[in-house]
């Protein structure tokens, strides 16, 4: 089969594609054959070694997958062959085939198209276990969302109008929060023309928000933290601006707050009964019309690189799908 493999530590130019051998499921493993793959900004660190987890080289990257089942692995009774599942794995799904564990796959929604499928799990569950589960966001708080046109952040900005917060949406320019505008932000902050500490306390009266979403890190943590209310929560998500802050503590000890990390992978894993309950809601509310996912651009698989690289460069808006 073909697949996309790091064999090198590198930026996306250094990614190939080639043949590989097929894969055989083993117990409780799904092998599905890719329609479709949806890319994260942590595919763009994997391939660099900067990424949490370092797979042993050469591997493939790649972790929101949809397909159809082609063969499962003994004690799998939730699946058949020929069924069409989407799910998640730690790498390997920008290939034909990906072996898949069982209680990270699951039946796809017929209506549900399988780029909207790839799109769905990381964003969404990452967002969802964020903030329902980790902040325990509640209906009239105010929420603030970082790298607020991102894949997480957009599913962010959407998941918390829809819990019933007020959402207040930061990025980097107006084009990109015109879109979290369309997908439910009460108000924006452009964070590279205004002060994001003043403007928060600006919008919230000087009281600040109660909840802060940070998949960006870097210089705009520390200003977001201080923008935080008393009992605030700061939701530590992912690095994408590539420096991990460090955070003077008082802060929180004076406001009273949390600094609360959020790794919906890890989450998935030790908890898969909670992440199956989240994840039906999420396809209860994706077929009731209320999530719908913003689909930036589809690739094939030979030019995931170029997908990559897009990606790396901060031009994506929602989701980059590469299809198979």
């Amino acid at each position: 089969m073909k697949a996309i493999r790091c064999k090198v530590y590198g930026p996306p130019s250094s990614l190939v594609l080639e043949e590989i051998d097929n894969l055989k499921p083993k117990a409780k493993e799904v092998l599905v054959e890719v329609k479709a793959c949806g890319l994260n900004f942590p595919d763009t660190l994997i391939i660099q070694g900067l990424y949490q987890f370092k797979p042993e080289l050469p591997f493939t990257p790649g972790s929101d997958v949809a397909g159809i089942v082609k063969e499962v692995g003994v004690g799998v009774t939730h699946l058949k062959v020929g069924q069409e599942v989407f799910g998640f794995v730690a790498h390997g799904a920008l290939a034909e085939e990906v072996l898949v564990p069982a209680n990270a796959c699951f039946p796809k929604p017929p209506k549900m198209d399988f780029p909207i499928a790839a799109s769905f799990m990381m964003a969404y569950g990452t967002s969802y276990h964020a903030l329902k589960d980790r902040a325990r966001l509640a209906e009239g708080e105010t929420l603030l969302v970082l790298g607020a046109s991102g894949g997480v952040g957009l599913a962010a900005v959407e998941l918390g109008r829809l819990m019933g917060a007020k959402v207040i949406a930061a990025a980097s320019t107006d084009e990109k929060l015109a879109l979290c505008k369309e997908y439910g932000a009460d108000e924006t902050i452009n964070y590279t023309t205004q002060d994001l500490k003043t403007t928060i306390k600006e919008m919230t009266d000087g009281r600040g928000v109660d909840v802060v979403y940070d998949p960006v890190g870097g210089a705009y943590s520390e200003a977001a933290l201080r923008g935080t209310a008393w009992n605030g929560r700061f939701l530590v998500v992912g690095f994408a601006a590539g420096d991990i802050p460090k955070i003077p503590l008082n802060l929180p000890l004076l406001k009273g707050a949390s600094i609360v990390g959020v790794f919906w992978g890890g989450f998935a894993m030790k908890n898969p009964k909670a992440n199956m309950e989240n994840t039906m809601t999420l396809m209860q509310w994706h077929a009731k019309g209320k999530l719908k996912p913003h689909i930036h651009a589809i690739y094939d698989l030979v030019d995931t690189a170029k997908a990559l690289e897009e990606m790396t460069n901060r031009k994506v808006k929602g989701k980059l799908i590469v299809q198979v």
